[in-house]
Parts: C-alpha cells; structure tokens; sequence
C-alpha cells in the first residue's frame, strides 16, 4: 500500500479551526502580546473558546464511562474504585496534556505553526530528504483526523442533549430528535462561516468552565476526602488489581483528554503562552474540580452515575446548563469541523486528494473557508453515527481510538525533531519521548479492546481516507509518468520556435505545468490547432513547500528561456492560499507588465479512462476516474478568472 506514496514529499500543516478569534495571530509572537495586553487576554480567551472546546467538554461523559467501566452500577460503587478513577484521569492530563503537549510540543513548532501534520513536515525537514515512513505517519494522523472529526460532534451534542432526560424523563424520546435536529442546523449554517459567532467563543466557554468549577467545588466541600485521590499510588494501585477490568475502564479514562491535540494544532493561530496560561490556569482547575465534585457525587449517591455531570447541580439550574452544555457542545463541535475543512485543504494542495470546492466566507480572515463536499460527507457520517449507537454511552465505545492513535504518531514524529531538529543525541532525545510514547501507547491498547463494540467505526473512517489519498497519490504518478513518455522538452521545443516561429499574436499566455523542463500539453496542443505563438509565453510551475507561509520576497522565482519564453515558479506554503493573479502581480517588478486582461493561461483538462493493462487494480481505477471526476476546475482552485481560461482536453488511460 505504501507504493501510492514513492517520491511524494510530505509537506503538509492542520489547523483545528478558523473561528476569527483564532486567526488574530499568524506567528508566535511572544514579545508582541507583552506590549499589548488587551491583544494577549483576546487571544488567551480566544483559546479557550477554540483550542479546549473537546476537552472542556469531556466532563459531560468521562467519568460516567470510566466508573461505570469498572463495575460501578446505580445501586453500588466502591470506594478505591473511584479515587482510581480520579487519580487516572487527573494523572493522564497532567502527564498527557500538561507535560507532552503544554510543555514539550508547543515547543516543537514549524515556524509558528503546529499539529501533527506540522510536525510531520518538520520532521522532512530535519531528515533533509523526503522519508516514506515519516509520510506515511502524517497521512495516517491525518486520516485519523477525519475519522475524530466525525465522532466528536456525535458523542459531544448527543451528551448534552440527554440532560432533557434529568429534567423530564418523558422527554427520553426526543433526545434523538433534537440531537440529529442540531447537528443537521449546525452543519447547515457553515456555508455563512463563523466569524459572526467566533467572538462570543471564548467568552460563552469562559463561563462553562465556571459553571464546571462551581459544580465541583459544592461538592468538594460535602467530602473534601476526595481530594486524596491526586495521590498517584490511587491510579497504580486500581490498575494492579483490576487486571483485564482496568484495561476496560483505562480506555473510558481517555475520554477526558480527547481534544488534546488542539492545544498543538492551534499553536499558529494562538501562540504559545495564550494556550499555555489558559490552560494552567483556567481550563485544567475548571475540570480537576469537576471530575472530583462528580466523584464525591457518586461516593454519596451511586444513584447519580445515570449522568454525574447534570446531577451536581440543583434541579433549577438543570435548564440553563443544559442550554449551556449544548452550546458548548456546538462550539467544539464547530472547531473540530473547520479544522476538518483546514484538513482538507491542506491535503489539495499537497496533491493528496484532488480539488475541491474551497469557499471563502471571510474577506478580511483567510482561514474562514468553507467546503461543500467535505461538509456534505461529515453530515452524513455524523447523522449516521448518531443514528448507529443513539445513545452518549454506546458510542463512547467508539470514542478515542482515533485520537489515540494519532497521539502515538505525534511521539514518533517528536522524536525525529527532538533529535534531528534540535541536535539532540538520540538517546536523550529517546529519554524524552519513550515516556509519552509508552503512555500513549497503553491508551491504544486500551481502546483497542473495543473495536469490536464500536471502535471499528473511526477506523474504518480512517481506512477510507487512507485508501482514497492512496489511490490519488497512485493515479496522480501513474498519469505523470505515462504523459511524461510523450513529453518534449521545452529548451528543443523553444529552439525551434526561435528558429521558424509562427505567427505571432498580441499578449501573453500562461500555461501552467508540474513540470518546467517539459513542454506542457496545453502549449503542444495550442500550437498544433491555432497555429499561432503569443509574444509572451509563460511556463507557469507551483510548488507546495515545507515552511506553512513563504515570505514575499522569495514567492516568485522568474527565468528568462527566449525572447518569447520564461519559466516562473510560485511558492505557497502549506497553510497559504494558492492565488495566482495576486501573485503574479508581483512580476511587475521583474520587468514582465502583467496585465491580467491581456493574458490566458492555458490549462489540460483530461479525459480519464481505465486501461486494458492497469498498474492499479479496477476497483482503484473506477476509484481513482470518480475522484478526477469530481475534482473542481484548476481555474477556481487558483483563483484565476475564467473569462481568462482556455482548455485544451485529452484522454489519458491509467
């Protein structure tokens, strides 16, 4: 499977959202937001409406699962149980959360940006050339990603949805309704972006975390005693003596660090010390104090596992937290789904899935985008899976496979930077991550015991992903090198232009080509039918690189071929939209007038059939021609006119 890959460098970035909070920073500027302080509280409460929207809402199912897990009922729970539990789930976000991702990896950025699939372009980088295996990781995070992005809206709406049962148990019936209701509202409001709602982010999680906290604290206070449960010989001492039952519960014990990657992924848009701080002092207290005021809950009253969260509070504030919760619940929700459109995009332009429609609901903020068919596909797996399991409880089952296999791919690629990157020996570059590594992977074992109660779901997402970025990465070099086998190339082709030109007409033309060595197809065609040559004859190359933005100065690389020729290369980073015309601007400067009004660029289009003897298998081939088939213009990808298009199509067999 991993021959799709060959050759393929692995440059590629995620951000988990593109509320307009999020994109008031592009760097990490630390020294800025010290000498503007009203900036640095924006972007500290911005990050907690963004970047701890999964995690901060955690509390409404982890610790229900996780007791429930090791054999608490509503009639009984034992004491050690619980403060096992605790102790887990406060030693995991210390461990996982507050040293590997707070302390280590917000560290390990890729000139400000960060996610796993940064790491993995970072990697690249540090091994100096393109590795298969360091590709390999990234793309199967990254399909992982997708596969969490649709879990998380299920589990964390229908959660909060099933607090209508507190208040009315009549209402049981509708928790379905209204979930699948929200979910298709919330996915119908995305083609309007979310920059009109993205300033109240921040502040409507704000006042969940203290809601949280308030919930806890009330019931700190009836049994301080929980408290001894921040001991770590509690969490040793549940996982000896509960053998397989403890490997069960430690896999629901991960739930309340689903969401961790965001602190990472969303470093570009915050900074560090925006999510650090927000972190250390607000959201990680916020759910320490309630997971424990939900364990002296049900010490006190085992009849309150039912739904732990929703029980610690007075029966007239049940309404206005449920409300609560719901909106928070949409809120992560809505980070998970841009960061699935942020996914996606940075997968086109890496060539490891074709072009989508990319829309753009933001004239001042770029990150706002908007994809119809990755909106559509995400509705459909997240109604599906609502409909599957119908209930928090049963999907949780389902829950954090997916996140936690691109944890332990997060280690991996750590470990290469740590010890390429940031000149460590490797052994102590190994003394740093063995720790995380092992961890994460005993919650991947964990959570592998239920793949076959649910768990299979997200995998098979991620398998689905895999095996279309496989089949396109596999199409795309199989067409490359048999239109390659037909190729001139452009230096003996502009010779014999030079020498007989044909007649020449005003103005210029781009085509645009992945090879600038090679005379593109377009340019043959043109010739064989118009018979004609414009003054000005552009070969047009875009390239994709390692660094997530490229300065200005170093976009446009322009060489003079002939009189009638030259060749310019545009360079994007993997975070930046590719915008042709905008570019091209800049040539002015380097003696070609650009005019767009005076200019065609000239594109291929190809008529994709299957051939008799295919390198691929005919499922890959009929995958492989639907794929092409469905991949938007190259014009609107690239943001070029189309009054200024000209296409030339050809059949091409793969």
């Amino acid at each position: 499977m991993t021959s799709g890959f060959n050759g393929l460098e692995a440059r590629t970035g995620v951000a988990s959202t593109s509320a307009s909070l999020s994109q008031i920073d592009h760097s990490q500027n630390d020294t800025a937001s010290s000498h503007a302080p009203t900036r640095f509280w924006t972007l500290l409460i911005g990050s907690i409406g963004v970047v701890y929207g999964d995690i901060g809402t955690s509390p409404l199912y982890a610790l229900r699962e996780a007791v429930a897990a090791a054999g608490g009922t509503q009639q009984a729970i034992a004491r050690d149980n619980v403060f096992g539990i605790l102790s887990l789930i406060v030693w995991a976000l210390i461990i996982i959360v507050t040293l590997k991702y707070v302390v280590v990896l917000l560290r390990a950025d890729n000139h400000g940006e960060g996610g796993t699939l940064s790491l993995m372009a970072l990697a690249q980088q540090a091994m100096g050339k393109p590795t298969r295996s360091i590709f390999l990781l990234g793309a199967c995070g990254a399909a992982l990603f997708f596969g969490d992005a649709m879990i998380t809206p299920a589990i964390s709406v229908l959660s909060a949805v099933e607090g209508l049962k507190l208040i009315e148990p009549r209402f049981e019936h509708v928790v379905l309704p209204i979930t699948l209701a929200i979910i298709l509202g919330l996915f119908a409001a995305q083609r309007h972006g979310t920059a009109r709602v993205a300033a109240w982010f921040g502040p409507i999680m704000v006042v969940w975390m203290a809601v949280m906290a308030i919930g806890g604290a009330i019931h700190i206070v009836g049994n301080p005693s929980v408290l001894l449960a921040l001991s770590p010989h509690h969490a040793i001492g549940f996982l000896a003596g509960h053998g397989a039952t403890g490997v069960i519960a430690l896999g629901a014990v991960f739930l309340a660090v689903t969401g961790a990657e965001a602190l990472y992924a969303d470093l570009g848009h915050f900074g560090r010390r925006p999510i650090q701080i927000a972190w250390i002092a607000m959201v990680f207290p916020a759910l320490v104090i309630n997971y424990f005021g939900q364990g002296a809950l049900l010490l006190a009253d085992p009849k309150a596992l039912e739904n732990p969260f929703f029980r610690l509070y007075p029966d007239w504030a049940l309404v206005p937290v449920v409300i609560l919760a719901t909106v928070a619940t949409v809120i992560a929700s809505q980070a998970v789904i841009t960061g699935a459109f942020s996914l996606a995009s940075q997968a086109i332009q890496l060539k490891l899935m074709p072009r989508l429609d990319i829309r753009h609901t933001s004239e001042s903020e770029e990150g706002q985008i908007y994809m119809p068919q990755i909106n559509l596909l995400l509705l459909i797996g997240v109604l599906l899976i609502v409909a599957l399991f119908g209930s928090s409880d049963k999907l949780a089952t389902a829950y954090g496979i997916a996140v936690t296999g691109t944890m332990v791919v997060t280690a991996c690629l750590a470990f290469v930077v740590v010890w390429k990157h940031w000149g460590w020996s490797k052994w102590t570059a190994a003394a740093l991550i063995a720790p995380f590594l092992v961890i994460d992977l005993v919650f991947f074992g964990a959570n592998s015991v239920k793949i076959f109660e649910g768990g299979f779901v997200p995998l098979l997402i991620a398998a689905g992903f895999m095996i279309a970025m496989w089949t396109w990465t596999r199409g795309t070099r199989i067409l490359f090198y048999k239109t390659r086998r037909n190729d001139v190339p452009l230096l003996e082709l502009v010779g014999s232009l030079e020498k007989k030109p044909p007649h020449l007409v005003a103005g210029s033309a781009v085509f645009l080509t992945s090879d600038p060595l090679t005379t593109p197809g377009a340019l043959l065609h043109s010739l064989k039918h118009y018979k004609v040559l414009h003054e000005k004859n552009v070969m047009l190359t875009i390239v994709s690189c390692n660094a997530p933005r490229v300065a200005e100065r170093e976009r446009i690389v322009m060489e003079p071929i002939s009189e009638h020729f030259s060749r310019i290369t545009l360079r994007f980073g993997y975070m930046e939209e590719p915008n042709v015309p905008k570019a091209l601007i800049s040539c002015r400067k380097m003696g070609w007038k650009f005019d767009i009004m005076s200019t065609s660029f000239f594109l291929s289009r190809r008529a994709i059939r299957a051939a008799a003897a295919s390198e691929m298998p005919r499922w890959q081939d009929n995958l492989f021609i639907l794929m092409s088939r469905n991949a938007s213009d190259a014009s609107v990808y690239f943001h070029i006119p189309t009054g200024r298009v000209v296409e030339i199509g050809a059949q091409v067999s793969v």
